[in-house]
Parts: C-alpha cells; sequence; structure tokens
C-alpha cells in the first residue's frame, strides 16, 4: 500500500512538472521587473483602488504562503495598510500564474476560472468584514507586536528585493542582471515551496491509494445534493486546515477530494484555505498577537465559505460546473508521451537557471531565505550581477 501511495505521489509529480517549472519561471520573470521597495507607498488605505492595486501586486509575488504572509508584515510594518497588507497576502497564494496552471492540468480550467473570479471576491467579502469588524485598536494591538519582529518563516525571502528597474520590460528580462534575478527567484521560490509541493503530493497519493470513494462520498453527503451544495464549502477550508498543506501543494489533494464528490465551491474553499492552515495560525500569532490571529482565522475563514458558496452558485447557473468527476489523479507509471517531453524540454530550462543560480553567489542568497536582515548583519539581498 505505501508503494502504491508514493507511486501515485510520483505521478501526478510528473504529471505537473513541466507545468511547475513554467509557472515558476513566469512568475520570478515578474518578480525579476515589480519592486516590492513601492508597495508599501502604494498601499496607504483601504480603498477600492488600493485593494485593486494589492491584488495586482500579490499576483505578481511569490506562491509561497509562509513568505506572502512575511512579506505582508514586512509591508505593514512600513506603513501599509493592514486591510491592504492581508489584501496583498492572500492574492499572494490564490491568484498567482502557476497555481492556475496547476489547476487546469489537474482539475480543469473551470476550476482556475473560478479560483481567480472566486479569489477577487473572496478579498472583496474580507474588506468588507474587516471594514465592519476590524476596530483600530486591534490594528494598533497588531502594529506592536508586528513591531517587535518575532520570526515567523521565509522572512528573508519575503524582503529580499531583486528587482529592475532600469530600462524596458524587455531589456530588464534579458539584462545580465535580469537573467540573474530570474534565476535567484525562481531557485528560492522552489526551496521556499517544496516541502508543501510534496507533502501535498505525498497526502494526495495516500488519499487516492488508501482511501475508497465511497468514504468521501458520505462524507461530502453526495446522496443530499442540496445539503452537499452548502456543506463542501463548509467543510472544505477545515480539511485544508488539518491537512497542514499549503500553497500550490493542496491542489493535487482538491483533485482527490474533487473525485470524490466534494462539491464544486468547496474544491474552491478547500484550495483558498492555504492561509489558514494550523501553522499559518500560530505565525500570525507571533506576528500580531492572539486576539488579531482570531480575527484572520474567523474571517477569513467566513470569506472562503461565502466566496466559495457564491461561485458555485454562479456557476451551476451559467453551466460551467463540470458533470464529470475526472480530475487526474495519475496511475503510477510513466509513459512516454507529451507529458514526459514536455518534462524533459522544463527540465533543460531550470537546468539553465540553476546553472546561473549557481554561478552569482546563490547559495549565500538561499542561506538568508529564513534570516530577516536585522538578524544577519553581513547579509545583502541585493542582487548580485555574478
Amino acid at each position: 500500500m505505501i508503494v502504491a501511495a508514493l507511486g501515485f505521489a510520483f505521478a501526478m509529480f510528473w504529471e505537473i512538472l513541466w507545468a511547475l517549472i513554467l509557472g515558476f519561471g513566469l512568475s520570478a520573470i515578474v518578480q525579476a521587473v515589480v519592486s516590492k521597495s513601492e508597495m508599501s507607498r502604494l498601499l496607504p488605505d483601504d480603498s477600492p483602488r488600493t485593494l485593486t492595486i494589492a491584488a495586482g501586486l500579490g499576483a505578481a509575488s511569490s506562491s509561497c504562503s509562509y513568505a506572502a504572509v512575511a512579506l505582508a508584515r514586512s509591508i505593514f510594518r512600513k506603513g501599509a495598510n493592514f486591510t491592504a497588507a492581508i489584501a496583498f497576502e492572500f492574492a499572494s497564494t490564490n491568484l498567482v500564474i502557476e497555481l492556475g496552471i496547476i489547476m487546469v492540468l489537474l482539475l480543469g480550467w473551470q476550476f482556475m476560472l473560478a479560483e481567480f473570479v472566486g479569489g477577487l471576491l473572496m478579498i472583496a467579502i474580507l474588506a468588507v468584514l474587516f471594514k465592519a469588524f476590524l476596530r483600530p485598536e486591534l490594528v494598533r494591538e497588531a502594529r506592536e507586536q508586528a513591531e517587535r519582529g518575532r520570526l515567523g518563516s521565509m522572512e528573508g525571502h519575503a524582503e529580499m528585493d531583486m528587482s529592475v528597474t532600469e530600462g524596458t520590460l524587455i531589456q530588464r528580462i534579458f539584462s545580465h542582471r535580469g537573467f540573474t534575478a530570474i534565476s535567484h527567484y525562481f531557485v528560492m521560490d522552489w526551496a521556499a515551496i517544496w516541502r508543501d509541493i510534496a507533502g501535498g503530493l505525498l497526502l494526495a497519493g495516500a488519499l487516492a491509494a488508501w482511501v475508497p470513494n465511497e468514504f468521501w462520498q458520505r462524507f461530502f453527503l453526495v446522496q443530499h445534493p442540496v445539503a452537499a451544495l452548502f456543506w463542501g464549502p463548509v467543510v472544505g477550508p477545515i480539511v485544508a486546515m488539518l491537512s497542514f498543506v499549503c500553497s500550490i501543494g493542496n491542489v493535487p489533494l482538491a483533485a482527490v477530494l474533487w473525485n470524490g464528490g466534494i462539491s464544486f465551491g468547496g474544491v474552491i474553499s478547500f484550495i483558498f484555505a492555504d492561509l489558514i492552515v494550523l501553522p499559518i495560525l500560530n505565525i500570525y500569532r507571533k506576528y500580531y498577537g492572539g486576539r488579531m490571529a482570531r480575527f484572520l482565522l474567523a474571517t477569513s475563514y467566513t470569506a472562503m465559505v461565502i466566496a466559495g458558496l457564491l461561485i458555485e452558485l454562479v456557476f451551476e447557473a451559467i453551466g460551467l460546473v463540470p458533470r464529470e468527476r475526472a480530475a487526474v489523479v495519475a496511475e503510477p507509471h510513466v509513459a512516454l508521451n507529451y507529458t514526459t517531453v514536455l518534462d524533459v524540454i522544463f527540465l533543460g530550462l531550470a537546468g539553465v537557471l540553476l546553472v546561473r543560480f549557481f554561478k552569482t553567489n546563490g547559495l549565500a542568497m538561499l542561506r538568508m531565505m529564513n534570516v530577516p536582515r536585522g538578524h544577519a548583519p553581513h547579509a545583502d539581498h541585493r542582487h548580485h550581477t555574478g
């Protein structure tokens, strides 16, 4: 049974490997030409315009949940509005390129569309909840706690800004410095998120191999369609919280749950919940204090449930909910097909970026990923031209 679980996990990894490399490559390019230094200045309040900017900046940022949470605190400490910082954080994990690519491959384009539309909807719902219930004294308390600088995870990665801002977009990307920055972001994003990807694949493989669909069908109330429609968005985030898997790593598990019977909206709310898994909640407690951590849990969970349910109702009404439960949970074998060819091609591209990374002092920067500037007096977070 263990061999079967590992086989499923590896087969799913092989199915999505080229897409992961492509997604991280595109993300690295965006990060290399978008400066983090301007974020705080661009997020002074919680107006619709500012929240739209926050969502755009988040979509152009890293998909690692831990780095997103650390960066949100960093820009909050530099003066950004708290609501805008959290909107940026949620966009950083739910509106990124690589997530959409993986969702198309494993679940289908309808889920990718629902994720992006629902992500924007969830941010809007969060903003409304914050406007209604977030008190100034709680924000002041959170800021005081944030200023203490307690360590979470991926602090150094969140603070690094290697962006190239001189010249046209094409000149930035193909410049000597741009190539170096892209290679560094590519490798460090992989280093930041590989545990989540591996954990998600292993958990999905175990569930695919060991848990019969009949269990999921009973758990997700498949025999009661109306109840299942509401139950999926309610229970999806809870399953995600207990799985400890976040970021892209929860998409393979979402594929298993969809085949098992969870509702369409339940899949979306499950994927949204990467920012309320138990380790992230503990980091919220360290960053902002216990009261704000509980507030973020309550408001985030509520927004995820409402967004998932609304997505279910709207996509059902316009006929975009798939009728077949045929998410890719690959059989444990590798065949000579287009997936293997693409994997080989993109592994070659990854190899080129790795060589550039190692030739331009990348290892030194990699060692600083979990060390914030204040705790690494000799660290230099600027890019190295090599």
